[in-house]
């Protein structure tokens, strides 16, 4: 399983083998699933459209890139050894915005250079210094939110002290307009840059926020809005109209995410009643006439056009998968990524004479596809719970080694869209199963809340149904299954070897909670509001509960052998109660591997996300004899 780690009993170093199949196609194919090149939606400046600005992984990292459409002309403008993801554009389109962090740790600042990159003459900063701040007098935090206008910028930082947002005018300096200690955001600025909103939770409860609308000229407060415990609000977008002061939000009022048109200054609301199933979000058109709107419905989604003036609803056709993210732009032309289970990640444009195509197309070979998912539904007394799974190509009529790929959150779910992951452990002979247990988006509010209170074992029941559904259908070993999954899917894998020790041969966790106590300890503020919503306190608030759902309490109990990935700088599942974990597997003589990397809570290093899938698969392969 690999060489062992010094003073650290049944302890080994993860093994990376240099290529994970004997057949050139297979070790090709599995490889350029991850290296093939990919790029997110282009963010474009309101006032200057042709200048854009995208997140790619074509150098082999992710980094931010600009996109000068008028003359076809892409620039990487970020170069840092562990990625960057977030960015933005001002109005003018005259900037390029970017969060500057430390090797993965998410506490920065907001950082600014040309559009057109910097002079060449400009002296270098020395190695090591942090590039200046866009916006004076906000000190470095975990962003809590960015919102660019004409003539003012709002961010958002979060400490261990709370959330506060500045406003900066011009070349000014910031000035403090919210602060709280609980969980806060910067939402949206209306297009006048006269009213600011802000998602807060001082209510205590960040997982149910409320809204607030502040007056960008003295910071007071224009209108609030909540819907009362357990039904929040979330913030979409302001109306691109100057003048118009319409706000769409997302309500859970009806028991499932649907939109609200609120006007803050009016104080009127709308709620929007469309005939569409499943969990809705969206965004204004640019004449504000009409709302692009997002559908999500049993693991796929689809794009719909509203009219805010006859009512009427319009299905935009887009191939059955999964839209990752959508915009109209000023010409009324839709762009979105999207993928499915089978075929890889595009960017496309769909034009408003109904043409569709792809809009660019990445360098170099795109990815290759896949294998389809298939649905299943398993009956519960409190309802269905939806596994998408998929068998090995060539083994379809036969009980397979299975890996359960546990999704993180928990807000989240698996959906029909592209992994490359999981084609490597279908390639590799593993079925894989995907379990939108509860706690999971897309199945309704009470689904998603149903884990408050008893986070982690909610969630295993609902796999321990689906494992049983798996082996009594024929489709898993019932000796070869393991579990798998990272950060809210890591703690669930952890959590899963040692309650349901006969069920796994194996567990595989990276950067998982742990150790729940000390993980709440020293993790993000914003991630300690969402416990604390999420278990009913603190842990000097709940001791029992805390310990009751941390994998650190069953460790005497785990019985299969563990696999544990590091990042070492991860602001959300710290590495102190992951080595608190690793340290009392090692004290009880439980077989372990662990593989470490010098990045956050994942990497952005194509390679290094590659090292963690081969030592994943390896592990597995060791484990189950295949």
């Amino acid at each position: 399983m690999g060489s062992p780690e010094a003073g650290a009993p049944g302890r080994h170093v993860a093994e990376v083998p240099d290529q994970l199949f004997d057949d050139p196609e297979a070790e090709a194919r599995w490889r350029a699933r991850f290296t093939a090149a990919r790029i997110s939606l282009p963010g474009w400046a309101r006032d200057a459209p042709d200048r854009n600005v995208y997140a790619s992984n074509a150098s082999g990292t992710w980094e931010i890139y600009a996109w000068d459409r008028a003359n076809d002309v892409h620039r990487r403008v970020t170069d840092r050894p562990n990625g960057t993801r977030c960015c933005a554009l001002p109005p003018d389109g005259e900037s390029v915005w970017w969060f500057d962090d430390a090797d993965g740790d998410e506490f920065g600042a907001w950082v600014a250079e040309p559009f057109a990159g910097l002079p060449e003459a400009a002296a270098p900063a020395p190695e090591g210094a942090a590039p200046a701040p866009a916006v004076a007098g906000v000190p470095r935090g975990y962003s809590a939110g960015l919102a660019i206008g004409r003539a003012l910028v709002a961010v958002g930082a979060a400490t261990d002290a709370g959330t506060t947002v500045w406003l900066a005018r011009g070349s000014g300096a910031a000035e403090v307009v919210y602060s709280h200690r609980e969980d806060a955001w910067v939402a949206a600025l209306s297009r006048d840059d006269a009213l600011l909103a802000i998602g807060h939770s001082e209510h205590g409860d960040s997982r149910h926020p409320a809204v607030r609308v502040l007056a960008t000229a003295d910071g007071s407060a224009v209108a609030e809005k909540w819907d009362g415990p357990g039904k929040g609000l979330e913030v979409l977008d302001f109306s691109r109209v100057e003048g118009d002061s319409r706000l769409l939000l997302v309500h859970e009022r009806r028991g499932r995410e649907e939109l609200l048109l609120w006007d803050p200054v009016a104080d009127t609301e709308t709620e929007l009643d469309l005939a569409l199933p499943g969990e809705l979000s969206g965004s204004f058109y640019p004449d504000a006439t009409a709302l692009l709107v997002e559908q999500t419905h049993l693991a796929r989604s689809t794009l719909h056009r509203y009219d805010l003036v006859t009512g009427e609803l319009v299905e935009l056709e887009t191939p059955t998968g999964t839209v990752d993210s959508a915009g109209v732009r000023p010409d009324g032309s839709i762009e979105y990524t999207w993928s499915s289970a089978a075929a890889p990640f595009a960017l496309r444009t769909r034009h408003p004479d109904g043409t569709d195509r792809e809009l660019l197309a990445p360098r170099g070979e795109p990815a290759p596809g896949s294998m389809r998912l298939s649905d299943i539904w398993i009956t519960r007394p409190y309802g269905q719970v939806h596994v998408l799974a998929a068998r090995p190509a060539d083994e379809a009529d036969q009980p397979v080694p299975t890996v359960f790929l546990l999704h993180g959150g928990p807000h989240a779910a698996d959906e029909d869209r592209f992994s490359a992951a999981r084609a490597v452990w279908l390639d590799a002979g593993f079925g894989v199963v995907h379990v939108n247990f509860r706690g999971s988006t897309g199945y309704g509010p009470a689904w998603r809340d149903a884990v408050e209170g008893s986070p982690g074992f909610t969630e295993l029941e609902d796999v321990a149904a689906t494992l049983d559904w798996s082996i009594h259908s024929g489709f898993a070993d019932p000796e070869q299954c393991i579990v798998e999954g990272w950060s809210w899917g890591g703690y669930l894998a952890l959590l899963a070897l040692g309650t349901q020790p006969k069920r796994w041969a194996a567990g595989i966790a990276g950067v998982p909670v742990a150790d729940y106590p000390t993980a709440y300890a020293n993790e993000m503020e914003p991630l300690r509001a969402f416990d604390r919503a999420l278990f009913g306190g603190s842990p000097e608030e709940q001791p029992d509960r805390y310990r009751e759902c941390s994998p650190l309490t069953y460790v005497e109990a785990v019985e299969a052998p563990v696999l544990v990935l590091v990042g070492e700088n991860d602001p959300r599942c710290p590495v102190r109660q992951v080595d608190n974990y690793l340290d009392a597997l090692a004290a009880a003589g439980k077989d372990h591997a662990v593989l470490r990397y010098d990045a956050g809570h994942g990497s952005l290093v194509v390679a290094e996300t590659m090292r963690h899938t081969a030592a994943e698969v390896d592990f597995a392969r060791r484990v189950v004899h295949h």
